[in-house]
Parts: structure tokens; sequence; C-alpha cells
């Protein structure tokens, strides 16, 4: 893992019961993306892709944060679909993809009740809806897909393209945003799909495209090949762990970069323990607060 490295900045955490209550759906997004090490930083990656797509699509600033949010919290419902189909290195038969189609209404379940359901229900249920109908989990077409649930199936498809998974390396940028170009209608909104575009060769997406946080890459296990995630606020001597092969790594300075090199090692059960970013949550609250009147949209 190799990257410059950015000066700390304090973090602007927010105390409310809003931001706690934002804090717990983000969190228990982020478990649920921890079952799958090939996944590492998705759930950022699309929430940052949406607010940039949102925004560039000219929607108002709290419009952006809270498709931002979806954007993050869109694969909620992957909790309820098995390890043995989640993390499965090849295509999936007509029966396991029946059940990875369940995702958006066992996410919407996952949400109901809760007090900031609203803002991020659109994107959880039907983030897999198509213009041309042939979407899931409803069949919607056309303008009958929130907007929400347009930008996040976007970001979302994007940022599967341009990953690698356990059986295919991820696609250059340009042959994702054709791909994108392509479907514009039918499996994309039109118009954003074009705006996306736009952006990517306009090399706005660079930054976003195999990293886990501002700044942070990604870097493969040598050892098995999933993701690697360093975090914002971690310094050199700390370890690292493959979360599927249980390779440790050492964060080291080199040449002013700070790089992850393997100890030959292996984590102990407490070291390979799934833990929330919690400050890179906190980060994106800070953020999204700064537009959404968290306080005022709680559901009485």
């Amino acid at each position: 893992m190799i990257f410059h490295r950015k000066k700390k900045q304090p973090l602007n955490r927010t105390d409310s019961p809003a931001a706690k209550l934002m804090h717990s759906l983000l969190a228990m997004a982020w478990f649920v993306e921890a079952r799958d090490p090939y996944t590492g930083g998705h759930l950022w990656r699309v929430g940052r892709l949406a607010w940039m797509l949102a925004d560039a699509a000219g929607l108002g600033s709290s419009e952006t944060a809270r498709v931002s949010l979806g954007g993050f919290l869109h694969d909620l419902g992957k909790v309820g679909v098995p390890d043995e189909i989640l993390r499965k290195p090849g295509g999936l038969s007509d029966e396991e993809y029946a059940v990875i189609k369940t995702h958006p209404d066992i996410g919407l379940r996952m949400l109901a009740g809760h007090p900031l359901m609203h803002l991020a229900a659109d994107a959880v249920g039907k983030h897999h809806e198509r213009p041309d109908g042939r979407g899931y989990p409803a069949g919607l077409s056309g303008d009958e897909i929130p907007i929400d649930a347009r930008i996040v199936a976007i970001c979302d498809a994007f940022d599967a393209m341009t990953s690698h998974r356990p059986y295919r390396a991820g696609m250059p940028i340009e042959k994702a945003l054709s791909i994108i170009e392509q479907e514009a209608g039918r499996q994309f909104d039109a118009e954003l799909a074009a705006t996306f575009v736009e952006l990517g060769r306009a090399g706005r997406l660079d930054g976003v495209v195999g990293h886990s946080d501002d700044g942070i890459p990604l870097r493969e296990c040598p050892m098995c090949g999933p993701t690697l995630v360093v975090r914002q606020e971690q310094q050199p001597g700390e370890h690292l762990y493959c979360r599927n092969c249980g390779g440790e790594f050492e964060l080291k300075f080199d040449q002013s970069r700070l790089v992850a090199l393997p100890t030959g090692n292996r984590g102990a059960p407490a070291d390979l323990e799934p833990d929330a970013d919690h400050a890179l949550i906190a980060r994106a609250i800070d953020q999204m607060a700064s537009s959404l009147p968290l306080e005022e949209l709680i559901a009485p």
C-alpha cells in the first residue's frame, strides 16, 4: 500500500441525537461490507461518487447529502445473503441470483422504524431498478424510479466494474464509462449517465476509483488477492490484516511514503475481528450534517 501521507485534520464530531442515529446506520452498513474481503471501500466509493454525480446533476446541497447517504447504505440488505453466495468466486446460478435479488427488500426491512429511514429508503430499496423496466425488485421504469436510486445505480455499477474480484480484474475507467454510455436509457438514466461519463472523462473520478478514503489507495493481499484497507488515521508501526487469509502487514515510511509490508505472520483471531472505521464514518456524518438539517428530519 503506497500513498502520500496527508496531514491529519481535526474531526468535527457531532454529538447530536440525529448524528448518533446516522452513525448507527453507517456502522451497520460497514459491518455488512466487512463480510466480503474483496469489496473494501465500496460503500465509501459509492457514497462519494453519488455525492459528485448529484452535485453535477444540479441537485441542491441537502438533496446531494441525502443521495450520498443512500449510496453509503445501499447494500444494507446484503446482511441477509449467505456467505457462500455473497463471496462466491464466479457466476451465480439462477437460484443464487434469486437470493441476491432479495437484498433491496431486506434492506428496507432493516431500516423499518429507524427515525432516518426516509432519507435512505429510495436508494436502499430501488437501486437495482432500471429505466427499461427490467430491474428488481418491483420492475419500475423511467420516472417511477426515484432520482436517489437512479444516481446510486450508476455509481454502484461503475464501482463494481472498476473493482477487482477473485474471478476477474477491475476494468479500466474508460471501459466502464463506455458501458454506462451504451446502457444509457436501458440500465441507466440517460441524462444522469451522460453527466457521469462527462465527470469520468474529465478525470474527476480518478481519486475515488481504487481508493477506500480520500488519498488512500487500495492494495491487494499478495498471498490471496483480496483488498487491504489502510485507514486515514493509521501510523507507521501499526499492523493491518487480510480479512481472507489472515496475513499480517506492518505500516512503514519509505522515502516519505507510507507502505504496508508483509511480516510473514498471521493475525490472531482477535486481530481479524471486524471493527468499523468510526473516524471515516464521523467524517462522512460531518459532511452530510453540514447540508442536512438532521434534527428537523428525525421522523416523529
